[in-house]
């Protein structure tokens, strides 16, 4: 209240063009009353010549400040007197009555014009506390969008300077190595770090409530580069934080301690937020690290008891030849299904790590689908797979990622299609996009589980019915390789049944000049 009502007072201190307009226009209007009156109508009813100029006063009061109208006032009172009070023409006045009545005029003007002049300052700092109440309510609409990103503190700056319209805003908070300071507005301001230490030591000594100026105590003003800032202390609870420095357009402190108040709760919010997605990170890690461990021990248990069966017996002497050749091949195949689940692993972890390397060279798609049916051939021995290459002309891209993807995609087929049934396998250039399609006849994906299919350890509904072993690591892997080389990856159940898994993956443009490799 106080500084509203100072900046109403510094503000009429200063002549300005309004008052100058409003001054002259307020004379004009009493010179041409007093013309119309006295010369033309020749009216000499000093009733209706003060009832007049009251009038005009009353409009000046209302529409300019209160020394333009006291000035109005007393010209009205001079134009009373010299052309309508008698004898007429003269400063002087013969009946004694006609004193009464100029004072009286006088007095009403110079009391109608106060009240006025009070009505309107009143008028404008309910103006002024209604947009003071609308830029709160803005901030604390931008408050609650902001995430706790590294320069949250300085978006939370900007958005005061913006909302208050202040030339300079500073956000100071205290740290390991002194103050970190986030600043915002037009004006450059160098904040002594003493002065903020001083104003941050003295708001966390007491906390008391000033009833008249409406604040808590604490609020603090320093001269820098010719500028006056004023410092407020942030307060969580009762528990300082920080400082807000403003500059600028004048703020009563009342407003100033709300505004602090506000942008305390979002420092304390962005905290909270960024404690809160550490804490999710955590569980995150926790969780994966358990379903690892559970899908790792599900998955090396089966394979590992195989092994040790087949190998003792190997150690038989009365087993013929072809059951030896047979738990050979077992023990083979079950050594590459482990080698492919440590790989998997491996994978996984890169692509946490964001360490997948690329490197495009040119190749055919023909090549890409044998890679690829090499890395899973054991998988695939008991299906068909179909090959439609259109055409199988030479690409430049990253081929082995994209082996290692479809490869993912041919063993999860084989996991989930029935025994015998044919897997589908077709390459097809779209525009910049390679396609690469693996299409099974299994029972297809449930709509429920469409979308968390390519979600790490995610194994449907299926997988249960079928029995079919897996990790639920592979179609996650195949989707972060395809990411890395900014392709897309997604599936799509067929109107026949089954499913069918759809690669993207970007071409690069090749160079001028530049021959594809042999084949």
């Amino acid at each position: 209240m106080m500084a509203l009502r100072a900046s109403f007072q510094a503000h009429s201190s200063d002549i300005t063009v309004r008052e100058l307009s409003a001054a002259l226009l307020s004379l004009v209007a009493l010179a041409t009353v007093t013309l119309v009156y006295a010369r033309w109508m020749h009216v000499t009813n000093a009733t209706i010549v003060a009832l007049t100029f009251l009038f005009i006063v009353l409009i000046t009061a209302a529409t300019s400040r209160l020394r333009v109208a006291v000035i109005t006032s007393i010209a009205s009172m001079l134009c009373f007197n010299f052309f309508f009070l008698p004898p007429v023409g003269t400063w002087t006045i013969a009946d004694p009555q006609n004193w009464v009545a100029l004072f009286v005029f006088l007095a009403v003007s110079l009391v109608a014009s106060r009240l006025s002049h009070v009505a309107r300052a009143r008028t404008e700092e309910a103006l002024g506390r209604r947009d003071e109440l609308a830029r709160l309510f803005d901030l604390s609409r931008d408050v609650l969008v902001m995430t706790a990103t590294p320069d949250a503190v300085s978006h939370l700056a900007r958005a005061i300077a913006r909302r208050f319209d202040l030339e300079y805003v500073a956000l100071a908070l205290p740290d390991e190595q002194g103050w970190s300071v986030s600043a915002a507005g037009d004006d450059t301001v160098n904040l002594e770090e003493e002065q903020l230490t001083d104003a941050f030591q003295a708001a966390a000594t007491s906390l008391e409530f000033d009833a008249y100026a409406r604040t808590y105590a604490g609020h603090r003003s320093m001269e820098t580069n010719g500028r006056t800032v004023r410092l407020v202390p942030l307060r969580a609870g009762t528990t300082p934080i920080g400082l807000l420095a403003a500059s600028g357009r004048p703020i009563e402190p009342g407003t100033l301690d709300t505004l602090a108040g506000l942008v305390a709760i979002a420092i304390e919010r962005m905290r909270f937020l960024e404690e809160r997605k550490s804490a999710e990170l955590t569980r995150q890690s926790e969780e994966l690290k358990s379903a690892l461990l559970a899908s790792l021990g599900h998955d090396l248990r089966t394979p590992l008891t195989a092994i040790r069966v087949a190998a003792g017996n190997l150690k038989s002497t009365w087993l013929p030849a072809d059951d030896r050749t047979e738990q050979s091949d077992l023990i083979l195949a079950e050594v590459e299904r482990l080698t492919r689940l440590f790989n998997n692993v491996l994978e996984m972890a890169r692509i946490d790590a964001g360490a997948v390397a690329t490197e495009e060279r040119w190749s055919h798609p023909s090549e890409i689908v044998s890679a690829a049916r090499d890395q899973v051939e054991h998988t695939l021995r008991e299906h068909r797979v179909s090959i439609t290459l259109a055409p199988d002309t030479p690409v430049r891209l990253d081929a082995r990622l994209a082996a290692s993807a479809l490869a993912h995609l041919l063993e999860n087929a084989a996991e989930y299609a029935p025994r015998g049934t044919s897997i589908d396998v077709s390459s097809e250039i779209a525009g910049t996009d390679l396609l690469l399609r693996v299409r099974d006849h299994g029972p297809g994906i449930t709509e429920g589980d469409l979308p968390h299919v390519f979600e790490r350890f995610f194994r449907g509904r299926s997988a249960a019915r079928t029995r079919a072993s897996g990790t639920g690591m592979g179609l996650w892997i195949a989707r972060g390789l395809v990411s890395a080389v900014h392709g897309r990856i997604w599936v799509e159940n067929c109107s026949d049944g089954g499913a069918r898994f759809t690669i993207a993956l970007p071409l690069a443009a090749s160079t001028a000049g530049e021959e594809p490799a042999a084949s």
